[in-house]
This record gives structure tokens, sequence and C-alpha cells, in this order.
């Protein structure tokens, strides 16, 4: 036998030293005895010497036979592996996708293969099979940091893992566990403040009997409502209620719509004696502070939000998330009275008293009423004994305002006060006051990047309140009944010192303009508080002529709007979208012009005018007459405003895929009303 053929025999695990080099010891000590005995040259040496002979040759049958054995075992073992792993991918609840170089099912296992009606599977594209499971696909296959996911599906929990050099997709069901976690997350405290819009105003017109009757209404309904939701309510005072519910059956409330809201509405104004309820609500999320107290101190905060939104509608937010509205169907009521006003004006006489560094301004692009606003404040400060300085970035503005600075320059005090956003930079001192007014969020001030240099921030505004405000707010005043901000800055007058030097006549122009100018010439947001403060800037010198000069248009503007209008698109059910073209600009004012023309057209409930900015920002400008709720729609595209009268700037997107974005949104608000 040569030595190839040796070694063949010659069994894997035997060449290892720790076993070959014993066994060869142990025979060469065999024959070694074999060979003394031998050397004896006796009978029973032959004999022995034969014994040994046999002896090695059983050891090495043995071996050999160890060797067989082990060989069959292995492969018997081996073999029950593979039908346990062929039993594991087809019987135990783990799925199996395993694709082509696309996204083509290569195979897939029976667990996987239950979840489809269709049968013949092999060879179909996943996009075209099921468009979550492709969602996830591709998922997978943009981030590559991403190994596994938690994944609901068809009813069912899912661990999945991505193999991806092996092109898999790997399904472990894990309900049982997702139930669990999803049992829990539902069964999150929820904390919710309700309260009675304008009920102290409105008690104090009726009888005794009629309020206790309108009481017991109030409870009852809340409290069916409760029930219905498996909620617990407290009644707190005569206008204010608590409710503790989870988060399950919150997301039912919001499934209906807080279709509460609606009823009471509805109700009470059939009755004649018309009451909104506004609610704020909230609880934790993962990773943020689970005591009862923050969820609590949250939940008064979101209710301070429905409020100073106009009431009539429900707040829900919690400290991670961004905040989800409901309701806010109507105009607002008018809740500021003269004592608020009178208390705010008194706080801002005290603050210039016992300060020396001011500074005003208005949202980006500004209108009349920006600038009307931040001249009246301007004024208040010089009442006081204060230079009050005007940020205004004259490169941002528009032909009314453009004509506006040429008659305000003609005054020497006003012209001084008024200074760049750069000028202002370098002046601001660390106990600096700034106002804002006509708006509330930084993003869309004239500056934002000033806004955090403020220690001390004051916000005058009537737009509905947003969840983005300045972090070191010292005083806001936010009313969204007012039709302007100049009709709330110009009561202030009333209560400031009478001896000292009174608003002029370009100051009250301006102002009046304002007005005029949001109010839509006095048929909208109006009420006899707005007639009050008009009458007065025109009794101090208001110059209806001069307003007519700031507020013509120019030919090119008229032609332009035309044209905005012309490019109408009826969306269903009576809405318009009106839209210019991709690489044509406008201002703010002809699109603004374009929406409320569009708004008096026959058939027409909400208008909207997407355009191109000069800022290369897409904006919308939408109107309505009440009954649709513009200022949801906007904000679902980060902008705001009033329900009848709002505006956002999108930026990185065309006037195209900007009238896309809003189709979107009224689609789905149509289906959700439908």
């Amino acid at each position: 036998m040569n030595s190839k053929i040796m070694k063949n025999l010659i069994p894997p695990f035997l060449k290892k030293a720790n076993i070959y080099i014993p066994i060869f010891i142990a025979i060469f000590l065999l024959l070694f005895v074999s060979a003394f005995i031998v050397a004896n040259q006796t009978v029973l040496s032959l004999v022995l010497f034969i014994l040994l002979l046999f002896a090695i040759v059983m050891l090495l049958i043995a071996f050999f036979a160890v060797d067989n054995n082990t060989r069959d075992y292995v492969l018997d073992l081996g073999n029950k592996i593979e039908t346990v792993q062929s039993e594991i991918l087809l019987k135990m609840p783990i799925g199996i996708i395993i694709f082509d170089e696309g996204s083509k099912v290569k195979w897939l296992n029976p667990f996987m293969q239950k979840f489809f009606f269709k049968k013949d599977l092999i060879g179909n594209d996943l996009a075209e099979l099921d468009a979550e499971l492709y969602s996830l696909f591709e998922e997978f296959r943009d981030h590559e940091e991403l190994k596994e996911k938690k994944f609901y599906w068809e009813d069912s929990y899912f661990q999945v893992m991505a193999l991806r050099d092996e092109r898999a997709m790997y399904f472990i069901d894990v309900t049982h566990y997702g139930q669990i976690a999803a049992e829990a997350s539902n069964n999150r405290i929820v904390i919710g403040n309700i309260m009675i819009d304008n009920y102290d105003e409105s008690s104090t017109m009726i009888s005794d009997r009629r309020k206790s009757t309108i009481d017991n209404f109030m409870m009852k309904k809340l409290s069916n409502w409760a029930f219905n939701h498996d909620s617990y309510i407290k009644r707190l005072d005569d206008d204010k209620f608590l409710l503790v519910t989870t988060y399950g059956e919150m997301v039912k409330m919001e499934e209906d719509g807080f279709d509460i809201v609606d009823t009471i509405r509805e109700t009470t104004s059939k009755a004649n004696f018309p009451l909104t309820i506004s609610i704020g609500m909230s609880y934790h999320e993962e990773e943020e502070d689970s005591s009862l107290i923050a969820i609590s101190d949250l939940s008064q905060a979101n209710l301070d939000l429905a409020l100073s939104r106009g009431g009539d509608q429900v707040v829900i937010k919690t400290r991670s998330n961004k905040a989800r509205y409901y309701g806010g169907k109507t105009n607002p009521m008018e809740k500021r009275t003269h004592v608020r006003s009178r208390q705010i004006a008194n706080t801002i006489s005290t603050i210039f008293t016992n300060n020396d560094s001011f500074f005003v301004m208005g949202h980006d692009y500004p209108d009349m009423d920006a600038v009307g606003a931040s001249l009246g404040i301007r004024r208040i400060a010089e009442m006081n004994g204060q230079t009050c300085y005007i940020i205004l970035d004259e490169s941002r503005i528009n032909s009314d305002i453009e004509r506006l600075l040429v008659e305000l320059r003609k005054d020497d005090t006003i012209s001084e006060a008024i200074i760049s956003p750069k000028q202002a930079e370098d002046m601001i001192q660390d106990d600096s006051f700034l106002f804002v007014v006509d708006v509330h969020k930084p993003s869309i001030t004239i500056a934002p990047d000033l806004i955090d240099k403020f220690n001390n921030i004051i916000i005058i505004d009537h737009h509905r309140k947003g969840e983005e405000v300045p972090e070191n707010v010292l005083l806001e005043y936010i009313e969204p009944y007012a039709s302007s901000a100049c009709e709330l800055i110009t009561e202030f007058f009333e209560y400031q010192d009478q001896n000292a030097r009174q608003i002029n006549r370009i100051e009250a122009t301006t102002m009046l303009a304002g007005i005029i100018v949001d109010s839509r010439n006095f048929s909208l947001r109006t009420g006899s508080r707005t007639f009050d403060a008009a009458s007065y800037l025109k009794s101090v010198g208001a110059d209806s002529l001069l307003i007519q000069h700031l507020l013509k248009e120019d030919l090119s503007d008229y032609i332009k709007r035309n044209h905005l209008v012309e490019q109408v698109e009826f969306i269903e059910p009576n809405m318009g979208i009106a839209y210019g073209e991709d690489k044509l600009t406008y201002d703010t004012v002809t699109a603004a012009q374009a929406a409320d023309t569009l708004l008096s057209m026959r058939n027409i409930d909400a208008s909207f005018v997407v355009f191109l900015r000069s800022d290369k920002r897409v904006g919308i400008s939408a109107r309505s007459l009440g009954n649709v709720n513009v200022q949801t729609i906007m904000e679902q595209l980060g902008g705001g405003g009033h329900l009848s009268n709002a505006a956002t700037q999108i930026s990185d997107v065309t006037v195209s895929e900007a009238v896309q974005q809003l189709k979107d949104i009224l689609l789905e608000r149509n289906k959700e009303d439908s």
C-alpha cells in the first residue's frame, strides 16, 4: 500500500497530534515487548507474540470502526438538523422573503405566503404585491445602517430584520408582545382641561333659573360624552372641567373629530344662547416626563393655546410632538374687555418708564398694519419719555410701503427712528426690550436672527396663536377677534398721559390704513371696537385722501392680479385655486388682492392664490367667507392666520409643487368632511 492510500485510510480526527502520537507510542511499546518475547525463543513467547499482534490488529479495527460510526453519526445528525431547519423555515412563525437584484420575489416560505391572497408570488415585484411591504423594503434599501425594525402589518406585529448580502428579509412574529405593548400604550393617562368660552360675560345677562338650566345642559352633554368614551369628568368651576381618559379613548375622540365641540355650539346656538367650549389635552410620549404634574401643566398650556386661537376648538400636544387641532370652525367671539386693554396699556407704560432701550418690528414684507402698529408703539414710547426704534428691512418691502416711507421721512423724528436689522444688532443691550407686532412667529419676522438676542420680548398680535413663539416672552397680548394690531394698539392711547405729545397725522393715517387693509374695508373681523378705534384715529388727523394715495394700485400690479385670477382652477366644493407661473414673481399685496377678488365671485367660498415671491419662496394667500377654516389649511403648510384670512411661505418648492401640496390637503379635507 503506498503512502497516499494510507493517508486516505487514516481517519481525519486521528491525524491530530494529541491522538495519533499516544497511539504510535502505544504500538511502539507493544512491538518492543513483542521483540523482547521473540528474542527469548520459547513456545510461551511465541504465543504471547501472536496474541500481541492480534491485539494490535483489533485495536486498529476498532479505530477504523470508530471513524466509520462517527461519520455515520455526523451524517445522521446533519440530516436531522437539515430536517429541523426545513421544519423551522416551513412551519415556525418566522416569515422569509428572498429577492432578486431588484425588488422581485425570488422565494418566500409558507408562513409568509399565507398573508397574500395571490398564490403565484414568485417573480412578482413587491411593489405590486403590497404597498406597505414595499415601503419597508425601500426603507431598508435606502438606509444601510438600519438592521431591524418593528413593523405592524396585516393585524400582526413583526420584528423585521434585513440581510442585505443574502437579499432577504426575516419577519419574526411578535404579535403577543406587540399586543401587550399596544395595550400599555392605549392605557396611558390623558389629562384634559375643558373651559366654556365667554361663560362669565354671557351668564351675567340671564336669570339664575336660565343659568341653572344651561349649567345642567352643559354638565349632561359633557358627562354623556365622557361616559361614552369610558372617561372621568369633574366640574371644577362654573366654566371649568377636568377630564381624565386614556390614550386609546382619546384616539377614538380624534376619529370622531371631537364632535362634542360641534354638538354644544350648534345646540346652544339654536337655543339663542350661543356657547362654545375649548379643550386642552396632553399625555406622555416615550422618553418624556411621565409625571401627572407635567402632563397636567402641558394640558393647561394647550387649553391656553386653544383660547388664544379664538376658542371653540381642541388642542392636543405633547412636549415632543406638534400640536393637533380640532374644531375652530367659527369666528372667535370677542373676549377682550376694556379692563384687559387698560391693564396691558398700563403695563407697557410702566415698562417704558422703568427701562431705556426699546425696539419694535413686524413681519417680513410688512403691510400697513405691521408698520402702523410699529409707529403706534414708537409714539407710546415717546409719550412716556422714551425712544423706540422701528426695525425695517427696506430691501424687503412692497410698493405701498415704499410710498408710505416717502411720507414718513418727511418727519425727521420718525425718519431717525427707522433702522435696519444690522443697525439694531449693534444697538441691542442686555436689558433691551423688543415689541413684536402683527406677528408672533419668530421665523416670519423681519429679522428672525435678532429674536434670540433679546431677553425681554412683548408680543401684540391679532392672529390666531400657533405653536411657534419666542422663548423670552415677558408680555403677550394676542386677541384674534380684533381686526388688526393697529386696533389693539390704538386702544392703548386712551390710557396714556394726555398732556404728552399726541399721535400725529401720518401715524394716525398709517394706523387707520392698517385697520382698513386688514378688515377689508370693515367687512371682516369688524366689531364695535374696530369702529371706535377708527373714529379715534380719524379724530386725531387720519387723512382719508392720503390713505387712498398709499393704497393705490399700480397698473402693472392690476394686470398681474387679473392674470392670476384668470388661472383659477375649481376644487369641490366651492373652492378656487389661482396660481402664477413658476418663474414670474408677484408681491404679496397683489396676491392677497387676487384672493379677495376670487372670494367675491359667485360659488367660491374659499380662495387660494399660489405665487412665487421675490425671495424665491412660494407664497399662498388664502381667504374664505368663514365656513372654511383656511387657517388650519395653511398651518398644514407651515403658515397660519385667521379662520377666514391666512397665508404661508414654502421654501425649496416650485409653484406647481406647492399647488399640488395644497390640492392634496384640500382633497384629504373633503374626504374627512364627507
